[in-house]
């Protein structure tokens, strides 16, 4: 008798017995082999080539049987699922057997057959203890998030993947292991690192009070946005709809928050400068005088270990009054003391402009002297800001254009004066095909405004022609010869305000960049001055006047530079100099003037050098003869005749002996020397605009040790040093609000800060 005994549907597994009653067999106890028969259930035409067994006998060994007998198991499994007879009931604790007479008299039996899978997969991802898997009543299998309550597919072939990507995802994650899923948390500055592959803030980082507190305070300090924001109603909900679990600050607490960024970016910075192998330079600008309160920002620039140009705000030194020279310098000491740095500064730009240069620069180059500390004896020490320079020049001279500058404000006075008379000028612009611009009256006390009302005059001048011939009012037009005049002035105030605007765009302004545009003003002047146009004379020569005491306190430090850039070298010096000094000779004793200075500097880093390394200097030797003398047979103090007597000691007398020949044929040169003789860098990689020095300096260090600590030093020197004037930066309300050491530690964080941010915009833009 046949018996199709129904197990356990969960495997969708039949058992199939052959029960013989006339003998007595214990099905408990032993299992005969089954062959099937052909049905569209099992494999057509193709029965198993091994018989298999429900339950293990007694002799089999266990994996031989589970080798043999659960493949076809499972092939059955999945035949009888596919062909849809896998709807059966199921059970958790027991599976329910019922007993089906295959001759046709349904007959049905109970048996308490428990079939237990060796194989069935165990929930071994992490993943599951967030989620809890449950059957359906289709038979599929479903995962439900334990904290947000959402259902996902969980069936074997699903995988667990997106359940890791919903947990990402899930803010309603309440996780207590610590465990960290998807995105790679920051540290330092979380809130201003964005991961490339999270652009929407979607990551699943966890919430922590403190560094969203520490965000809150850089972000004031930042973008100095006022401290009582934490009490704006719109800023508390936007909070609050963000992170209902964020809990604002008074304002004390964020100053509090403040002064430790500061003091931890104090910190830093001041191991960074106390570590520093090289020299420093100094800027002073000078901030808020419009209050009556007087403020003296001191910026420190230097090259970093990584051949990087840094400019750092050190200090705000305050001063209740109009500070006196002798205040200057006792402040300015004191901080260079504070920050361990007085014997690293080098050079240093004062505003001529704005306090008593003279008398501050000679006491703190004096303090300096006597400290012995300045290359030179400080001949180098003091430089003046090359845009600051041509400011002045252009400051000074615009008094020579008086005439036509009232001429053609005075045109634009009538213009403006009334809608009716603007309508007019319209109209005549629309008829002359003008640019569309747009008239602008300058401020007198601001030579680029001038300029600017100059150029858009100009620009329109045949607007203001067409405007004179059928307005009867318009009884001043210019004449001919005065739009001439106006071209002419236009185009030497352009070239200056171009140049200031070249020099404020330069990404890393070492000071090798201005070498050639500074020699080129200085050409143009003494050309303008000889001009025919008698109102550009007169301005070229006023120019000229001004520019001669800033070329001659810059001219070493800008020659020195160029020579340091290896597209250059002595080439750049020689050139202008012939163009610019009369007579080959006068340019010669310039040009020597200038090998001479760098020379003598060069010879300090040589004694400096020697001295940090026990007295080893650094020099290259040249063969001045291609063959080797003393090589011969007798050289290592041996002859033809064998001698008992030879020992390692006389090899390395006669080593001494040869290398002391040698050194006597070859000639010594530095490494100054060699970058001379070497010929100039051809750069192909780009324009000229966009080769960095310091990147060649780096690769090249070893090569001219020496030479590289001045190059070092003299290309971080800020010659440019792009500064507003103070009427253009005064302090804010929102800054004068705070006393001198709270405005301290705003002002210096933030442009710490901000350094850090620009660090990580161009990491994550991959710009050098």
């Amino acid at each position: 008798m046949h018996v199709l005994q129904k197990a356990n549907p969960e495997y969708g597994i039949f058992l199939i017995s052959e029960f013989d009653f006339s003998k007595r067999i214990n099905h408990r106890s032993s299992v005969l082999p089954y062959l099937p028969p052909y049905s569209p259930q099992n494999r057509p035409n193709k029965p198993p080539r091994r018989p298999f067994f429900a339950t293990r006998p007694r002799n089999t060994p266990y994996l031989r049987w589970k080798r043999i007998s659960w493949p076809l198991l499972r092939y059955r499994a999945r035949s009888r699922a596919k062909a849809g007879d896998a709807d059966l009931p199921s059970s958790d604790n027991q599976s329910m057997a019922e007993s089906i007479d295959l001759d046709g008299n349904q007959n049905l039996q109970e048996a308490s057959v428990a079939l237990h899978n060796p194989r069935a997969r165990r929930l071994r991802s992490l993943v599951w203890k967030d989620f809890t898997k449950k059957q359906k009543a289709d038979g599929n299998y479903e995962a439900i998030c334990n904290h947000c309550g959402k259902k996902f597919t969980a069936n074997s072939r699903s995988g667990t993947t997106h359940l890791r990507n919903h947990l990402n995802f899930c803010l309603s994650t309440r996780r207590t292991d610590g465990r960290r899923r998807g995105k790679k948390q920051f540290v330092a500055l979380r809130s201003t690192t964005i991961n490339n592959d999270d652009k929407e803030g979607l990551g699943g980082s966890q919430f922590d009070q403190e560094v969203s507190r520490q965000d809150l305070s850089r972000m004031i300090i930042l973008h100095h946005y006022p401290l009582d924001i934490v009490k704006h109603v719109g800023f508390q909900n936007f909070v609050r709809n963000l992170q209902p679990r964020f809990k604002l600050m008074s304002e004390e607490m964020i100053i509090d928050d403040c002064l430790k960024i500061y003091e931890n970016g104090r910190s830093k910075l001041s191991e960074i400068l106390e570590m520093l192998p090289c020299r420093v330079s100094l800027t002073i600008d000078r901030w808020g005088s419009n209050y009556g309160v007087g403020h003296l920002c001191l910026t420190c620039h230097f090259i970093d270990n990584d051949w990087k140009l840094q400019r750092k705000i050190l200090n705000l030194l305050h001063f209740g009054a109009p500070p006196t020279a002798e205040d200057i310098c006792e402040g300015i000491i004191e901080k260079l003391h504070d920050w361990k740095i007085s014997r690293k500064v080098s050079y240093m730009c004062l505003d001529r402009c704005e306090i008593d240069q003279v008398a501050a620069d000679n006491l703190l180059l004096k303090f300096l002297r006597s400290m012995d500390s300045l290359h030179l004896n400080g001949d180098l020490f003091h430089f003046h800001g090359l845009a600051h320079a041509l400011d002045v020049v252009v400051r000074d001279s615009i008094g020579q254009l008086l005439e036509i500058c009232d001429r053609v404000r005075s045109c634009v006075i009538f213009v403006q004066s009334s809608h009716e008379k603007l309508k007019r000028f319209q109209n005549a612009a629309i008829l002359t095909d003008a640019p569309k611009t747009t008239l602008v009256l300058d401020d007198s006390s601001n030579w680029r405004s001038t300029y600017l009302m100059i150029a858009t005059v100009y620009e329109l001048r045949n607007a203001l022609k067409n405007l004179a011939e059928y307005d009867s009012d318009f009884s001043f037009p210019l004449s001919d010869v005065e739009w001439d005049d106006v071209k002419s002035v236009k185009e030497c105030l352009e070239t200056f305000d171009h140049m200031i605007r070249k020099f404020s765009a330069i990404r890393i302004p070492t000071a090798n960049l201005y070498f050639i545009d500074i020699c080129g003003i200085l050409l143009l002047l003494k050309s303008w001055s000889s001009c025919s146009v008698l109102i550009i004379s007169k301005l070229a020569s006023q120019m000229l006047k001004s520019f001669e005491p800033y070329w001659d306190a810059n001219i070493m430090i800008l020659a020195i530079a160029s020579i340091l850039d290896p597209r250059y070298k002595m080439r750049s010096v020689e050139y202008f100099f012939k163009n610019i000094y009369i007579g080959d000779f006068e340019a010669k004793i310039k040009v020597e003037g200038i090998f001479s200075c760098l020379r003598d500097l060069y010879s300090e880093y040589v004694v400096h050098s020697a001295k940090s390394r026990n007295g080893q200097a650094l020099l290259c030797y040249t063969s001045g003869n291609s063959g080797c003398p003393g090589l011969e047979r007798g050289a290592i103090g041996c002859s033809q005749s064998f001698s008992s007597h030879f020992t390692l000691s006389d090899t390395r007398r006669g080593l001494d002996q040869y290398l002391q020949q040698t050194m006597s044929s070859q000639s010594i040169k530095s490494d100054f020397d060699l970058y001379l003789e070497e010929a100039v860098y051809i750069y192909k990689d780009g324009p000229d605009d966009s080769f960095n020095v310091l990147t060649w300096w780096m690769l090249n260090a070893a090569k001219f040790p020496i030479l590289s600590l001045v190059a070092r030093d003299i290309l971080s020197i800020p010659l440019g040093n792009v500064t507003k004037r103070i009427e253009d930066r005064p302090l804010s309300l929102y800054l004068r609000s705070f006393d001198p050491v709270s405005l301290q530690s705003m002002v210096c964080a933030q442009d710490w800060l901000r350094d850090e941010m620009e660090v990580c915009f161009c990491s994550q833009r991959g710009v050098r």
